[in-house]
């Protein structure tokens, strides 16, 4: 593969990488029907390895188009009702240029910017600081932020989250990780069902009868043919781990610059990520929602099944590409209070000489000072040092 050079050619390799993962993927699938027909065949014939081996690829080959419809009715399933189970997941709810003007015209004028599609705007009332793109289509499109992220974040810093979102959507990275979701749940669902159907389905390990053919495929098999299926089960599930995650970790640095690249801001997305950092966590959404999030604190150990890249790389990376200052860890401002509605009260007079003590709120307030007489009077001469005032 040929090496990238700036940040387009860094987003068609990530391109053509994902789409390679995607098509493993794909292959894992198959890889989990032929260890279930050959964990089928280890738990009910009594026969040789390679007797078993050559059974179970039989019905691997029979199984496939089934496997595959299988496979494809439940993306179509996810491709209709992904953005509905997420909301629900998370309580996301669509809100207007009326419901949310600040948030709203900061996307809209970023959309406008780039001649790009506005996604919905969501709003979760959430108080973690997390935002997240979702969708598989431009009419799915759609960026779901947390309340605490508004409470928190100034403009700048929101924008600079809105287009890190963004970057994801224009680069198809959400539509490559909902996918990948997608098929890694397909491959958890077979392994279970695996599982269960060794653990419980009341098989006697290689307890099957022969028949009258013993001799010709032998016996003993069983045990190894067992063995042999629980490690390919377990691989393809840690592959498709593994491939989620590569898809979750590069993609973060691409929508870190496709952000600057937006807002020409850089101080701005450290300042955000600094905000974010280890307060993302949302209450009850599962795994995959947190690996499409901006920043995601659950991490395994030792980092290597972390989804994201640490924000310290993330930062480090913008400070070396594209500039900025880093202030380091920062503490959260106090949330910003809505401006209370004033309208129908009466205006309060300023205090002045003339206006009421405001530590007496019943006290009476006093008239200004007036002159009995006015200074001057019309047509007439102006009294002055030349002109003394006539006597009456």
């Amino acid at each position: 593969m040929a090496a990238a050079y700036g940040l387009y050619t860094h987003i068609q390799s990530n391109k053509r990488r994902s789409i390679a993962l995607l098509l493993g993927l794909f292959f894992l699938i198959y890889l989990m029907v032929f260890a279930g027909a050959l964990l089928a065949e280890g738990l009910t014939q009594d026969a040789s390895l390679d007797w078993l081996l050559r059974k179970a690829w039989l019905d691997f080959l029979w199984a496939s188009p089934i496997a595959t419809l299988g496979a494809a009715l439940w993306i179509v399933i996810a491709y209709f009702f992904n953005q509905s189970l997420i909301d629900a997941v998370t309580g996301g709810r669509e809100v207007t240029r009326k419901e949310a003007p600040r948030l709203y015209n900061i996307l809209e004028n970023l959309c406008i910017s780039r001649g790009i599609t506005m996604p919905k705007l969501k709003v979760t009332d959430d108080e973690a600081l997390n935002a997240f793109a979702s969708g598989l289509n431009e009419k799915q499109y759609s960026i779901t932020v947390t309340q605490g992220l508004l409470d928190h974040l100034d403009d700048k810093e929101i924008e600079a989250v809105l287009g890190h979102e963004l970057t994801h959507i224009r680069n198809l990275d959400v539509r490559m990780l909902v996918i990948a979701v997608i098929i890694a749940g397909v491959i958890g669902f077979f392994a279970e069902l695996l599982f269960r159907m060794m653990f419980q389905g009341g098989w006697r390990w290689g307890g099957g009868r022969s028949g009258s053919s013993d001799g010709d495929r032998g016996k003993g098999g069983g045990g190894a043919a067992i063995i042999i299926a629980i490690a390919l089960v377990a691989v393809a599930w840690l592959l498709s781990v593994v491939i989620r995650f590569a898809l979750s970790r590069k993609r973060e640095y691409l929508a870190d610059a496709g952000s600057v690249e937006l807002t020409k801001d850089p101080d701005a997305m450290i300042s955000a990520l600094r905000k974010i950092e280890g307060r993302g966590e949302l209450e009850g959404a599962t795994s995959a929602v947190m690996e499409m999030c901006i920043d995601n604190p659950r991490e395994g150990f030792a980092d290597l099944f972390a989804t994201h890249p640490s924000i310290e790389s993330r930062i480090a990376a913008i400070v070396q590409f594209a500039g900025g200052h880093d202030p380091g860890p920062l503490d959260l401002p106090e949330a910003q209070e809505a401006p209370q509605d004033t309208a129908g009260q009466q205006e309060q007079p300023a205090p002045g000489p003339w206006s009421a003590d405001a530590s007496a709120p019943n006290a009476p307030t006093p008239k200004p000072f007036l002159p009995s007489e006015p200074p001057v009077t019309l047509g007439g001469p102006a009294p002055g040092p030349w002109n003394p005032p006539r006597q009456g």
